[in-house]
């Protein structure tokens, strides 16, 4: 059969991708692709070490970066990005910056982090005052809470889970669970969702509905940021982050339920019920 007709395959521009050795959400990242990109991921080496504080400083040294990158240069990518959370904001935003100036310097492309993507997604939204959901400890989490707050940004809630691996088998209602308890009525002006290893794609936009305000994941702004410098957009479900028309939610008719049924007094989101149960990881800043 003469399939010259076809024309050869499209041609297509690389995003490389630097991954913990534990990442098992690649499917995830390329949802958010358009057709025309290509991503080229490569992993840290395996260190025998749960999720926490340490493996966190582990798999973010700039040696071990700039060997990735010099990886992916094999592949010309046009931008890189290190696609994980606590390793981007373990040290606070001089150590994300350090972390870029090293893959760019490694590559010779432009690098960006996910915490660092965090921060550009909330000054695109004009984000002051965020509620925290992560899968981490009680210590990693607090020092995603120091990284936001270092950049002027308020935490007015978090719930946590305090896993310490297998992340990626969290279950989508559990996301929801813990999105429900971690945003007050009328405090939060968005919420983010960390960790690359927590899926989030097909909650986004459930949780914009009900929440009314933009809902942040740690691969949607490690995404929508690299794309952005292809001078592309990421793609997905309806979400604020994407599409400028979902950043405006109508009110909610006079005497219409609350979409949380907040006014429940047997709900931990009533703004009266001040019980707060710390074995799930609750509280406020």
């Amino acid at each position: 059969m003469d399939v010259f007709f076809l024309g050869g395959p499209r041609p297509q521009r690389g995003v490389g991708v630097v991954a913990p050795f534990d990442f098992a959400l690649d499917r995830e990242l390329w949802r958010w692709v358009p057709d025309e990109v290509s991503l080229h991921l490569t992993r840290t080496p395996f260190v025998p070490v749960e999720v926490s504080l340490d493996l966190a400083r582990l798999v973010s040294e700039h040696r071990t970066l700039g060997e990735a990158v010099r990886a992916l240069s094999a592949v010309a990518p046009e931008v890189v990005a290190y696609a994980c959370a606590s390793g981007s904001f373990v040290d606070g935003i001089a150590g994300e910056r350090a972390m870029c100036a090293a893959m760019t310097a490694a590559g010779a492309l432009p690098s960006v982090t996910t915490s660092g993507a965090l921060l550009e997604a909330l000054a695109e939204l004009r984000v002051r005052r965020v509620a925290l959901v992560t899968p981490y400890t009680a210590s990693v989490t607090r020092a995603l809470e120091q990284y936001v707050a270092e950049a002027g940004v308020r935490v007015t809630g978090r719930a946590f889970m305090g896993l310490t691996r297998h992340i990626w088998r969290v279950p989508y209602r559990e996301v929801v669970a813990m999105a429900r308890r971690a945003v007050r009525p009328g405090s939060a002006e968005a919420l983010f969702i960390s960790c690359t290893n927590l899926a989030t794609y097909d909650v986004i936009p459930q949780l914009e509905a009900e929440l009314r305000i933009p809902v942040l994941s740690a691969n949607q702004v490690t995404m929508w940021a690299a794309l952005r410098r292809l001078g592309t957009r990421a793609v997905g479900p309806y979400q604020a982050l994407l599409d400028e028309a979902a950043r405006d939610w109508p009110s909610l008719p006079e005497g219409a339920h609350d979409p949380q049924n907040r006014q429940d007094p047997q709900n931990p989101q009533n703004p009266q019920n001040t019980q707060r149960t710390k074995e799930h990881g609750e509280g406020l800043t």
